[in-house]
Order: C-alpha cells, then sequence, then structure tokens
C-alpha cells in the first residue's frame, strides 16, 4: 500500500501550527501540540504589524508571517493568540478602528471580556487607539519599537518633495495594495500621506496631546506601568541599523534614522527616547526595526537576541501578573 502525505499530514505529524482567517483579516494561530503552559495568558494576546505590515502573505504550509514564526512558538507554549490585518498605510485612527472590529470579534470567538495587545512600529499607537475608545477590552498594551513619539524620518520625508513623490508611487500605488491583494483583503484604504503623518514626531506630538496617557514618560525613562484604568503597559526596543550581511532589505532601510537623527541611537527608524512606554523591558538589544519582528525570515545578529525568545518571555510576564 502506498502511502501519500499531504502538506497537511506533514504539519500534523512535526506539530506545526495551522492558521485560520476570518473575513475581516483576523487569523487565529492554533498548534498541533501544545509542549507547555508557559506562555498561557489569562486573556488571549492580539498582534498588531506596521507601517506596509501584514498578518501573513501566503498559506498556513507556505508563506511568511509579519511576526515570523512568533505566533506559532506562543501557541506551542500555550497562548491563545491572534494577528490582526489593517491597512498597512493610513492614519492611527483609522487603523485603530479597524483593529476594534477585530478585538470585538477575538472577544466573540474566545468569551473573554479583555485581550493583550502587541503592537510592533505603527502598531503601536495603533494598540493606544483602543485603550483609548474601549479601555474596557484591553488588559494589556506591549509596544515593540512603537512610534509613540513618532520618528523624524516620516518627518523628513513629508518635507522632502521628491522623495516624498517616489515612496509615494512605489509604497502606496505598488507595495501596499499587492500586500493587500495578497492578504485577500484589496478593500482597505492605502494612504502614504497619511501614514507618514501619524508616524511623524509632529503627528505624534498631536495625537499624544489629544489622547494623553500617563504611561508615555515626559523624558527617556519610563512610563506608568499600570494607569489609572489598570491597563498595563509594556515596551522595548533595539538600537541596531545593520545586524546580518544578507539582510540587504533590513540593511537598506535602516539608515534612514541615523540619517534624520544624525546618530545611532536608534534601531534604524525609530529613535531609542521615541518608543518608550510603560515599563521599559529593555530599549538596546542588538536588533534593527526588522529584527524585533523576525524578519527578514529570521536573519539577525549572530549572537542577538532571539526575537522570538522576547515575545515568548512577554507572554510569560504576562501571566504572571495574571493577565
Amino acid at each position: 500500500m502506498k502511502f501519500k502525505m499531504n502538506a497537511l499530514g506533514i504539519a500534523l505529524i512535526l506539530g506545526l501550527s495551522t492558521m485560520t482567517a476570518s473575513a475581516s483579516g483576523l487569523q487565529k494561530v492554533t498548534a498541533n501540540y501544545v509542549s507547555s503552559n508557559y506562555a498561557k495568558t489569562k486573556y488571549p494576546i492580539v498582534f498588531n504589524h506596521g507601517m506596509f505590515g501584514f498578518t501573513r502573505l501566503g498559506t498556513s504550509s507556505l508563506g511568511v508571517d509579519y511576526f515570523y514564526q512568533v505566533l506559532p512558538d506562543l501557541a506551542r507554549n500555550g497562548a491563545n493568540v491572534f494577528a490582526t490585518q489593517v491597512s498597512p498605510l493610513e492614519t492611527t485612527e483609522l487603523r485603530g478602528e479597524q483593529l476594534l472590529q477585530q478585538v470585538d470579534e477575538v472577544i466573540a470567538l474566545t468569551g473573554s471580556t479583555k485581550v493583550n495587545l502587541i503592537g510592533h512600529s505603527h502598531g503601536g499607537p495603533t494598540i493606544r487607539y483602543i485603550e483609548i475608545v474601549a479601555p474596557e477590552k484591553v488588559a494589556s498594551l506591549t509596544s515593540v519599537a512603537g512610534t509613540i513619539k513618532g520618528s523624524k524620518v516620516a518627518d523628513d520625508l513629508l518635507a522632502n518633495k521628491f522623495a516624498n513623490s517616489a515612496i509615494t508611487i512605489v509604497g502606496q500605488y505598488i507595495l501596499a495594495p499587492v500586500i493587500t491583494l495578497l492578504e485577500g483583503n484589496p478593500s482597505l484604504p492605502n494612504s502614504l500621506e497619511h501614514s507618514l503623518q501619524s508616524i511623524s514626531e509632529k503627528g505624534a506630538t498631536e495625537f499624544n496631546a489629544k489622547y494623553p496617557s500617563a504611561a508615555i514618560p515626559k523624558d527617556c525613562g519610563n512610563g506608568q506601568k499600570v494607569t489609572s484604568n489598570g491597563i498595563y503597559h509594556y515596551s522595548w526596543t533595539g538600537t541596531s541599523q545593520a545586524t546580518n550581511l544578507l539582510d540587504v532589505v533590513d540593511n537598506a532601510i535602516s539608515i534612514l534614522a541615523p540619517l534624520s537623527y544624525k546618530n545611532k541611537d536608534n534601531d534604524g527608524l525609530v529613535n531609542r527616547c521615541n518608543t518608550h512606554f510603560g515599563q521599559v523591558i529593555r530599549d538596546d538589544y542588538n536588533q534593527t526595526h526588522l529584527d524585533e519582528v523576525n524578519q527578514i525570515l529570521g536573519l539577525k545578529a549572530l549572537f542577538g537576541q532571539d526575537p522570538v525568545s522576547l515575545y515568548r518571555q512577554q507572554a510569560n510576564r504576562l501571566k504572571l501578573e495574571g493577565l
């Protein structure tokens, strides 16, 4: 008798994770085996991507996640995890409204009353929006290299008409539509100008003035870990501009912040102090802006911190806090 093995069968044997997607683009990651309850939090963990981000491009057996290998690892360690899909390029408020719909979906699917939100880059302010409009649905916020106080890279791009026009053509009219098409949700709106304005230092200052939070420090220190609404706040970031010669995409974009700030106190796209939010777990990892989500395809510094393990540790931190 011949035995045929398809992709699903291989996945079951190897113990890989499977993913299911809803019409909104929300993806749930489920492990075919659970090795521990190390990351098993009380409330579901919901991830939100940054600028030019996505949930997953491709199928569960052949594709790439934005938070590469992170969610499957958390699922294998007992976490109930979801990845959200919002406009790659839009305002914080619009992305936040899209995220809110998917948070409601998670709550409906799981029966949980709250979620733990984790956002990278523009995902930092985006998850903040949920705390602003629906704090009762939030247990914790974790911002990874979040543009909490903005990135001067965006201010400089907005001020440079030639660079702005070039990146608009490539980003808004080619890259972002391809991303949403591959995700199966091509109707998502995209505006590079709206995105840059939101993540700029000027735009972030206006957003934070409109929606103040004790979790945002006035200086380069820690913000308030637990605010008056009972929500926990955390953040971390890297301060490297190049960590792997093979990672040509990362190396190319990681020169932007050093050019804007005239220093290397950043991860290549966001200044270190501008990412501080709540309890700063660490702000000097040997990681670039894409290393922080284990991109591209897990390429990182030879002896740099493993991004996947950092998210696993954060899930355990939330677990120990009863979240």
